[in-house]
């Protein structure tokens, strides 16, 4: 028998493709075999904490379940850009007899065994529970503070993000930040300080790439991946993927004013990530929601010398107003999404930018990043109707 914690999209998977399955949460308790030793997968959105994990004995992840089906696989993983690499390597292998999937779209469990590669976009959490499966191929973006609450500190985040390198060969590859060159693998390790070390490093030339960041480290790392396996650099298919909604989506209101959609932006290093184009400009910059926990000074540190006011929405507000007095930056409590539209439409004007980067989930006032993202583009562009 095969126990599975949780009953969501992963778990499903699991019950569909495998034999003797039953699957638990957290109702399931007075029930729960505390003693067992089946194997036990825990679905990657259920913390450690989790009684029933707690009382667990042969944990693994689904990753571990399947490893052993598991073709050449690509893991793509880090704090922001793993969902844009997972899909930019995916449009460029396709041709490859590529397949992808993991915490986005297809459940490993569902993917095509008969596919050549897999391109697996890979959560910490994941990570956690597995203890058998690695990677042929690793690409890791910059690890910044995220998901504090579920690993109960930015060490054992950054611990489960790294964990793959222990268990890779020596015939297996690591792309990664520069910051963990002496990382006690035996792995080929390629690392990297920014997109022009990646360049220097794989004869890239970045002026055919028609991506800015932060989509060109993302679009670096898929021809990267792909001159690893197959020698070449595919200039021609990496330029017609198309960016999707509510990352760094620039549009203009009725009055010829730039706004940014950056809903998609969860935590700090994505906002950061966001605002650097844009350092130049006068920035109305809208944040706030739930912070999962993280530690906010390092994106105050970052905007504190820029021309910048701050329009705070959501749970964290208070939060943010002690952190924008703490560095001189103006402030505006809002609350929400509207009220903050309204005021820096009051101020906006063609040489400014307004940006909604909440470095903040949404599941607040939300369901989803993308409602965030859909009524902050529905209101802009409603303005005169405010």
């Amino acid at each position: 028998m095969i126990r599975v914690l949780g009953k969501g999209l992963t778990a499903q998977a699991i019950k569909e493709e495998y034999e003797d399955v039953v699957l638990y949460d957290d109702s399931d308790f007075n029930t729960y075999d505390k003693q067992s030793n089946e194997i036990t997968v825990v679905s990657p959105g259920i913390p450690p904490n989790n009684k029933m994990v707690k009382n667990s004995n042969n944990i693994i992840s689904d990753y571990d379940l399947i490893y052993k089906e598991m073709p050449f696989s690509i893991w793509i993983s880090g704090t922001n850009g793993k969902t844009t690499t997972t899909q930019m390597c995916q449009h460029i292998l396709k041709d490859k007899n590529s397949v992808c999937g993991g915490n986005i779209g297809t459940p490993v469990s569902k993917l095509n065994k008969e596919s050549k590669i897999w391109i697996l976009e890979t959560s910490s959490f994941t990570f956690h529970y597995t203890k058998y499966a690695k990677p042929n191929l690793y690409l890791l973006l910059p690890i910044s503070d995220d998901h504090v609450s579920w690993h109960g500190s930015f060490e054992e985040y950054e611990k489960a993000k790294l964990k793959p390198l222990y268990m890779m060969e020596e015939s297996e590859i690591a792309i990664v930040p520069e910051k963990y060159k002496d990382i006690n693998t035996v792995c080929h390790l390629i690392t990297y300080k920014d997109s022009d070390d990646l360049c220097e490093k794989f004869d890239i030339d970045k002026t055919q790439i028609n991506f800015k960041e932060p989509f060109l480290l993302d679009a670096l790392l898929a021809l990267a991946a792909k001159k690893i396996i197959f020698d070449e650099v595919d200039y021609e298919t990496i330029n017609t993927y198309k960016v999707d909604e509510h990352k760094v989506e620039e549009f203009k209101d009725k009055k010829n004013r730039l706004w940014v959609n950056d809903s998609k932006a969860t935590n700090i290093d994505a906002t950061i990530n966001a605002i650097v184009p844009y350092k130049e400009k006068r920035i109305y910059l809208i944040l706030g929601g739930d912070d999962k926990g993280a530690n906010l000074e390092l994106l105050f540190e970052f905007i504190k010398d820029l021309d910048i006011e701050i329009y705070a929405i959501g749970s964290n507000s208070n939060k943010l107003e002690k952190l924008a007095e703490k560095f001189s930056i103006k402030f505006y409590g809002c609350k929400i999404l509207k009220e903050a539209i309204k005021k820096i439409s009051t101020k906006h004007d063609l040489e400014a930018v307004a940006m909604l980067s909440p470095a903040a989930a949404s599941l607040d006032q939300y369901t989803s990043y993308k409602e965030r993202g859909k009524e902050f583009k529905e209101f802009v562009l409603g303005l005169s109707l405010l």
